[in-house]
């Protein structure tokens, strides 16, 4: 059984997520923590729960979901593991958080990229591993991290409950979107989606009632 702890955070309200389970060794996904408070929650939240952070991986490679990983750099040695087509994208983060969240950040405030992953790639953590299901769109390389074992899906900000992520920023497509969504619709009705931004859903209630997606 693995638990999930969401941390809310940044100026744009991004889903940070510690996934861990029975062995106490953790993953961190879209570390977006950019005040000390938010910070300083996470690394609470992590120390009084024992928990072993032994990856960082992300979804895509925007600023709001990668604010904090210098953060994790720095305390637990973690680089942030995220796909190869986000290489442009999450090396022009400086850009991004002036653009994005109307904030100034040089180049040191960020950590480097420890690996690049791929579609079908395994992230191991425990007893789990979760699957890397490429669903470009949002950004080029964006990602969903699935867990068939628990039916559980970290989707970014690629699908939201009741709407799916923009596509006018640079490298967005629609048409990529849509495919990527297709896919996705194919995933167990019960699958929980815990989205990069608002509440959690399933892949059931999407398939319902969310006016992009269709099987």
């Amino acid at each position: 059984m693995i638990n999930i702890q969401r941390f809310v955070c940044n100026m744009i309200q991004e889903n940070t997520y510690v996934v861990s389970d029975e062995t106490g060794e953790a993953v961190i996904i879209d570390c977006g923590a950019f005040y000390p408070s938010e910070q300083a929650a996470i690394k609470q939240y992590i120390e009084q729960n024992e928990l072993r952070p032994v990856r960082l991986i992300a979804t895509h490679g925007h600023v709001d979901h990668n604010l904090g990983n210098k953060f994790v750099y720095d305390n637990w040695g973690l680089k942030v593991e995220i796909h190869a087509s986000e290489e442009e994208t999450i090396t022009k983060l400086p850009l991004q958080a002036a653009s994005i969240c109307g904030v100034v950040m040089e180049e040191d405030a960020f950590a480097p990229v420890g690996r690049y992953i791929c579609g079908d790639d395994k992230i191991t953590f425990g007893h789990h591993t979760f699957t890397v299901l490429e669903t470009p769109g949002h950004t080029p390389g964006g990602v969903f991290f699935y867990c068939a074992e628990e039916k559980v899906a970290f989707s970014g900000d690629t699908l939201f409950r009741g709407s799916i992520g923009r596509t006018d920023f640079p490298g967005g497509s629609m048409f990529l979107l849509i495919q990527s969504l297709r896919m996705i619709c194919q995933l167990p009705d019960d699958t929980t989606v815990y989205p990069g931004h608002g509440e959690t859903t399933t892949i059931g209630r999407e398939v319902a009632s969310n006016p992009y997606l269709d099987r």
